[in-house]
């Protein structure tokens, strides 16, 4: 990644990263959908989705836009992108490029998406611009961003919230922020997009569901960050993703997901 692309992005490529994403990305995907539903997504549209990563949502959009349309998805990460072109359909292409300031063609797609970038790259309001700057007039600017006080577990236990604690912190220690979604909706009001749509949700997990591992898999892939921190001594995040885990595996226990705010807007001629 280049240092202005990875911003404050602490997570670390480890075995079972890809995986991990890939796992919250199905999670999501129904809301994903209806998203993509509201938005009017349909066949030829041209699609970008910058910060894709493995895949983000160019498998949806690539379903959606039909062959006669056109996805790209953009990152930084060679890794990520040569993951994704794997399996990538005819339609859909995956790019080298930052999220600040990429090579692509000015006013060239109908949508422009953005998932979990604004929080962690920082500067949200110079990424909206790029956006727009790609976007062709009367296209739509899309973005997805969390709010992590909702990651709350019942019945509570001491192992899940201090990896709370040190998720939490391992983003605030180097400058994200977990709460843009409070504030993205008038972010992207403010930028000049019109008809601005705001649609939060939040995702409920149970021991039996993919997503079960979420905490303890998202706090191993910022151990480096932890422990550099402070949050948690290598004892300590052992100690912790262990009962966590065990505690999850209960029957009876269910967790929340951060909240999602999807907010999206159409650019102006």
């Amino acid at each position: 990644m280049s240092e202005t692309f990875a911003g404050h992005y602490p997570l670390e490529h480890r075995a079972g990263e890809i995986e991990r994403l890939h796992i919250q990305a199905e999670g999501m995907a129904p809301d994903t959908l209806t998203m993509l539903d509201r938005i009017g997504v349909g066949p030829g549209w041209r699609c970008l989705d910058i910060g894709c990563g493995p895949g983000g949502i160019t498998d949806r959009l690539s379903e959606r836009v039909g062959p006669d349309g056109r996805v790209v998805g953009l990152d930084m990460d060679e890794q990520f992108l040569a993951h994704a072109r794997t399996k990538a359909p005819g339609n859909v292409e995956f790019r080298r490029g930052d999220a600040y300031g990429c090579d692509l063609p000015i006013a060239s797609f109908d949508l422009v998406h953005m998932r979990f970038i604004a929080s962690t790259a920082g500067d949200p309001e110079r990424l909206i611009r790029e956006a727009m700057r790609l976007t062709r007039t009367g296209g739509v600017v899309a973005l997805q961003e969390p709010d992590g006080s909702t990651l709350n577990c019942y019945p509570p236990h001491p192992a899940w919230d201090r990896l709370k604690a040190a998720l939490l912190g391992a983003f605030a220690g180097v400058g994200a922020d977990l709460t843009l979604a409070r504030k993205l909706y008038a972010l992207v009001w403010d930028a000049g997009l019109v008809d601005v749509q705001y649609r939060p949700f939040l995702i409920g997990v149970r021991s039996i569901d993919p997503m079960v591992d979420y905490l303890p898999s998202t706090v191993e892939s910022l151990r480096s960050t932890v422990l550099k921190l402070g949050l948690l001594s290598e004892v300590e995040l052992s100690a912790a993703l262990a009962q966590c885990r065990k505690h999850l595996r209960d029957p009876g226990t269910v967790f929340t997901m951060y909240t999602v705010a999807q907010v999206w807007g159409r650019k102006q001629g």
